[in-house]
């Protein structure tokens, strides 16, 4: 459902307007967390440059890591769909768990007990205090919408999905959808 409140579980659309913010121009953002306090979550579209071999040294496997948002982006965060596996995981909605005992991570990723359509890493997270994200809701810098692929997000493919939500919402923003992401090269 298109323009619903948020919720844990939900995703953020980054409107076209948001072309101005390095952050989140073009993403797209599964909610971790929302309540009164306020609201965490994770982009799921924007991998970075390196994997997370290069940033803990005990695991072996070169899982890629994404930038989860602009906030603490010198710590590791993880979205999983293995709580079976990992003590310690929060359920965030739909199968798909937030955190859990690291070490425990780093044994099951070097035995191969879990892969890349297990787990996704990040660097940051995306933060809103209480009532901002409401107030950003309100300026039309996002569009909240039901997470369809529920567990299954973590494995998607990111380089089109923002360009596929937009085709998903449709009217006005099937424009969007093929617009290049600096308006000036139009």
């Amino acid at each position: 459902m298109v323009g619903s409140k948020p919720k844990k579980g939900k995703l953020l659309i980054a409107e076209p307007s948001l072309t101005g913010d390095v952050s989140f121009n073009r993403s797209v953002v599964l909610l971790a967390e929302h309540n009164e306090e306020g609201s965490v979550g994770f982009i799921l579209n924007k991998p970075l440059e390196y994997d997370i071999t290069e940033l803990v040294s005990e695991i072996n496997v070169p899982f890629k890591v994404f930038n989860g948002g602009p906030v603490e982006q010198d710590n590791l965060y993880f979205i999983h769909k293995v709580p079976h596996l990992i003590d310690g995981s929060i359920e965030i909605s739909d199968g798909i768990y937030w955190g859990g005992d690291f070490e425990r991570i780093i044994e099951l990723i070097n035995n191969g007990m879990i892969t890349e359509d297990d787990i996704r890493f990040f660097l940051g997270y995306s933060g809103w205090a209480s009532l901002q994200l409401d107030h950003e809701l309100t300026s039309k810098s996002w569009v909240v919408v039901n997470n369809k692929y529920e567990s299954d997000i973590i494995r998607k493919p990111t380089s089109a999905f923002w360009k596929e939500k937009m085709l998903e919402l449709g009217g006005d923003y099937l424009l969007w959808s093929n617009a290049p992401e600096n308006p000036i090269l139009n």
